[in-house]
């Protein structure tokens, strides 16, 4: 049966209006179906777990992590796998079966927590349950706006499950909210209602992977990250798992082989603990959606950690790995299970083989200004505010992407009056941290807090400074929100953002095409959210005329 695809998760999502023949991201429609499959599944037993939940009973470890797991897999650019997202399904609706029979009154369950078939069935029933199978446009937005959230929000409990942490509240509501989105008896109402619920859960599961990164690794602090090469054969990690890069930090000690970041690991080099390692050389390119030709000129192996892939080149494909929720076809993946000491000897021997990097930048980039270090300089920043030397904090954290449009926000940052600073989080940073923006008596324009999952910090920062300023509406600060999006992590963060009251934030560059009219107006009226216009529009509108 050809599937009749339909996605719109993602900001650069074809036409704004939805990919119907293969994604942008490049991912295929039987792909899709598959991910659409997995997704109703895992709201299937989410709905089994809430059940068992509201009659007392206790849920595994083990079925946490498989729903957040399941959610992940989805996420834009994580797996393009059709056979690991199959086996998915067919672990979830095992661990559902289990579950059914502890299940005190089954009858009260909607038709996805009972379902179950064998392979031959998937296409007809992905074909039935995606998007589009929710009819009312409004309902649609609302369920589609609260599943995305929570599939960021699985990627911070994902990482912060792989260093041991866990929050069961935060696992009770994920499920909870899942199961939610089968419930035809719900209002829009209800579901705008549950959308800040995923918010509020939002600001605990940043909360939740900030405190196990920082108890792990340490408070990140001001670095500078060399972003030249050395003279040996390097391994090049992307995505976001600061435990995958540590296993493979250890394993390479000794070796003669180097570690570089990219993308979103950069962050990695502002923790102490990853200072230690003599290997860890520096970082390599620049946003996600350049790797086809960086990772080309890099010369070693590849390891993909979580998303962002782009499907590769031939030139590279034998040397890209993935792991965790990341996943392409013809790519070899390192299995593993939160707690394993994963093994990376592939990789390492597949080095030893391979010509060191080309070189293709040279030079610094400061970064690590996560709430620790900002709080430390607190004393500095509010002299600065108080004497008139900085005027305005602009929040453009988020993501990068390909589209031209994107170049909006080098613009903006290069047209931002000289007493403005920049903060920052995600990939959207590579649009303007290599630009020589200076400082404000010694505080940098642009602080890095980090990965788009280092979003909490300046969560913190702001309501810090509305404690040492003393206002009472976090909107009284002069802080402007001018954030970048692309996929589901930046949707939890405006989740968490509008549920600790931030109002006018401006997203771009486009509104996302999952906001009915009618949802996009909730949130016009309700939390000033806008889209942008030209860059000296919207400088006149954030600072008036010039």
């Amino acid at each position: 049966m050809e599937h009749k695809m339909f996605c719109y998760q993602c900001q650069e999502t074809a036409g704004c209006t939805g990919c119907t023949q293969s994604g942008v991201c490049g991912k295929t429609p039987d792909v899709a179906a598959m991910q659409d499959l997995l997704i109703y599944v895992t709201k299937g037993i989410s709905a089994v777990t809430t059940q068992l939940r509201a009659e007392g009973k206790d849920i595994d470890l083990d079925v946490n992590h498989l729903v957040t797991l399941n959610l992940f897999t989805t996420i834009t650019n994580a797996n393009f796998d059709k056979d690991a997202i199959i086996a998915r399904i067919h672990a979830t609706l095992d661990a559902k079966q289990g579950l059914l029979s502890q299940v005190a009154n089954p009858d009260t369950l909607p038709e996805a927590a009972v379902w179950t078939a064998d392979a031959s069935d998937f296409e007809a029933k992905a074909a039935r349950v995606g998007v589009l199978s929710t009819e009312n446009e409004d309902i649609r937005s609302l369920r589609e706006l609260i599943t995305y959230g929570l599939k960021g929000l699985s990627a911070y409990s994902k990482h912060a499950n792989a260093l041991l942490q866990e929050d069961a509240g935060v696992d009770a509501f994920l499920q909870r909210a899942l199961a939610a989105t089968l419930d035809d008896s719900l209002t829009a109402d209800s579901l705008v209602a549950l959308t800040l619920e995923v918010g509020k859960y939002g600001v605990s599961g940043m909360a939740l992977l900030d405190k196990a990164n920082t108890e792990t690794y340490g408070n990140p602090e001001i670095t500078n990250v060399n972003i030249g090469t050395g003279t040996r054969p390097g391994i090049l990690v992307s995505g976001h798992d600061l435990r995958d890069l540590e296993m493979l930090l250890e394993q390479t000690q000794g070796t003669g082989i180097d570690v570089y970041t990219h993308s979103e690991m950069l962050p990695a080099h502002y923790y102490p603990a990853f200072k230690t390692y003599p290997n860890f050389v520096g970082n390599y390119g620049n946003a996600w959606w350049k790797q086809k030709e960086e990772f080309e000129s890099f010369n070693g192996p590849i390891l993909m950690t979580t998303n962002c892939i782009v499907p590769p080149k031939a030139s590279y494909q034998n040397r890209m790995y993935t792991t965790g929720a990341a996943g392409y076809p013809g790519c070899k993946h390192i299995p593993d299970g939160i707690g394993d000491e994963k093994d990376f000897s592939a990789l390492i021997e597949h080095a030893r083989h391979c010509a060191p990097p080309t070189e293709i930048e040279q030079g610094e980039i400061t970064g690590g200004f996560a709430h620790a270090q900002v709080l430390a300089l607190a004393d500095k920043i509010v002299n600065a505010v108080q004497s008139g030397a900085i005027k305005k904090f602009v929040v453009m954290a988020g993501c990068d992407g390909r589209a031209k449009s994107r170049n909006y926000y080098t613009e903006f940052a290069k047209a931002l009056p000289h007493d403005a600073v920049i903060l920052t989080a995600g990939c959207a940073k590579y649009k303007y941290n290599k630009l020589n923006l200076g400082d404000i008596g010694g505080i940098p324009r642009v602080l890095d807090a980090g990965q788009c999952n280092d979003s909490y910090s300046l969560a913190v920062i702001a309501l810090k400074l509305q404690e040492v300023f003393g206002v009472e509406n976090i909107n009284d600060l002069p802080i402007i929100y001018n954030i970048s999006w692309y996929e589901q992590k930046a949707v939890i963060v405006l989740l968490a953002l509008l549920y600790l009251g931030v109002k006018n934030i401006h997203l771009g560059p486009t509104l996302p095409a999952f906001l009915s009219p009618n949802v996009a107006k909730v949130l016009v009226k309700n939390f000033g959210i806008a889209g942008i216009g030209t860059v000296e529009d919207d400088l006149e509108q954030f600072f008036g005329k010039a």
